[in-house]
């Protein structure tokens, strides 16, 4: 095959994924907000898991539901042979702000590139996947489907997350949560407060001592928390106190010292204030992003073909700093995380604002753009072996002997 015929070919394709990601336009945005309408939390998608699972199967892509023992899990594929990639959908929302991130977008978005991808799978010559990846705001859903193989046998995985501008990457750092408790001894505390033990006064101390720390912390590194119990009436001494805590860092190796400094000050506020403490460092430790920069220069190629410049936040100055279990993907398979705009700029993801954007007319075409720019992304890299190659050596540069899983 020539290259002239090659190019017209793959100009052929994107324009067949591009034309199918139009067809499916309305069913994509009603979806869209049906799930932006019924926000569920953590592995408890399970509107949002029947109704893109529902949209596959009528489609003809048959999708395993509850996949890799996950119950809110789905993954559909197309295509016999040839380069496996996968796009990622996620569909959890947030406690009190529902999609402030945007997932309705993030969900919708990865079921039309896969669905377009799907529809010329066999002329291409590759194949795709269409995953389902509950529970990212904390709950490590791709971890747990990692762990269970999710990712063994895929060459390339991407998907694109809301923000207040187009961006080739989110500034994405490691995280891991530590749940604490502080355990004292109740007492009256206008009788006798001298025969208690204030759990309270421990957990205030250790709040106070990780304030004095972020002083003292990198630029990129982060430390916040909540209390989630602090007592039961004002004239009982606290015999308990509970508080929650993230604590991030640029990359998951240099989280490791830093989780060390702040259980340090965290457990030596105990001791001060003649208590104990025990903690649990939650299970999920998000990785550090590491965005493929091949795989990124064809995204940004292909945003441009429908009008999207999208910048680098490293020259533009606009950056979008988070944690996403996408992190540990990028660790397992050359991946990518662009952002894409649905808001006005300022309009910070996880507010009320934002939430409102990602339903809004801006959120609907970020919906048909992001499956498009991401399903001429996958023709891209079914159609040249030297992109691939490409993508494979920037790929083997990644920090060696990490553990994500």
């Amino acid at each position: 095959m020539s290259s002239a015929t090659h190019d017209s070919d793959v100009e052929a394709l994107k324009q067949a994924v591009c034309a199918r990601v139009d067809e499916l336009a309305d069913q994509l945005i009603d979806a869209s907000h049906q799930i932006h309408a019924h926000p569920e939390l953590n592995y408890e998608e399970v509107f949002a898991h029947d109704l893109l699972t529902d949209l596959l199967e009528r489609h003809d892509v048959a999708p395993v539901r509850h996949a890799y023992d996950v119950g809110t899990a789905f993954d559909a594929g197309a295509g016999a042979e040839g380069p496996t990639i996968a796009v990622l959908c996620e569909y959890d929302a947030l406690p009190g702000v529902g999609h402030a991130c945007g997932h309705n977008i993030i969900a919708t978005a990865g079921l039309g590139a896969g669905l377009a991808a799907a529809f010329v799978a066999e002329a291409a010559g590759g194949r795709v996947r269409i995953m389902g990846t509950p529970a990212e705001e904390g709950g490590g859903g791709k971890v747990r489907m990692a762990r269970k193989g999710a990712f063994d046998d895929i060459d390339a995985a991407m998907m694109v997350h809301p923000a207040d501008a187009d961006l080739i990457a989110m500034d994405c750092i490691a995280i891991q949560e530590l749940m604490v408790t502080y355990h004292g001894k109740s007492a009256h505390a206008s009788a006798a407060p001298w025969e208690g033990r204030n759990a309270l006064d421990a957990a205030v101390l250790g709040y106070t001592s990780l304030a004095q720390m972020r002083q003292h912390i990198r630029p990129n590194e982060r430390i916040h928390g909540i209390f989630t119990k602090a007592g039961d009436k004002p004239n009982i001494v606290p015999s308990e106190a509970a508080m929650d805590w993230y604590v991030r860092s640029a990359t998951i190796s240099s989280l490791q010292p830093l989780k060390q400094r702040v259980f340090t000050a965290l457990e030596s506020a105990a001791t001060a204030c003649g208590c104990t403490m025990t903690h649990e460092w939650v299970d999920n430790t998000y990785a550090d992003m590491i965005d493929n920069g091949p795989m990124v220069a064809s995204y940004v190629a292909n945003a441009a073909r429908i009008g999207r410049s999208v910048l680098d936040p490293a020259t533009s100055g606009k950056r979008v700093m988070g944690s996403t279990d996408m992190g540990n993907v990028s660790y397992l398979v050359p991946s990518i995380h662009p952002m894409i705009k649905v808001a006005p700029d300022g309009v910070p993801i996880h507010s009320v604002e934002f939430a409102e954007w990602a339903a809004s007319a801006d959120g609907d075409q970020a919906v048909l753009d992001g499956a498009k720019a991401m399903a001429m992304t996958v023709v891209d890299l079914w159609s040249s072996a030297e992109l691939r190659e490409r993508i494979q050596s920037a790929f083997a540069t990644r920090p060696a002997g990490v553990q994500v899983l």
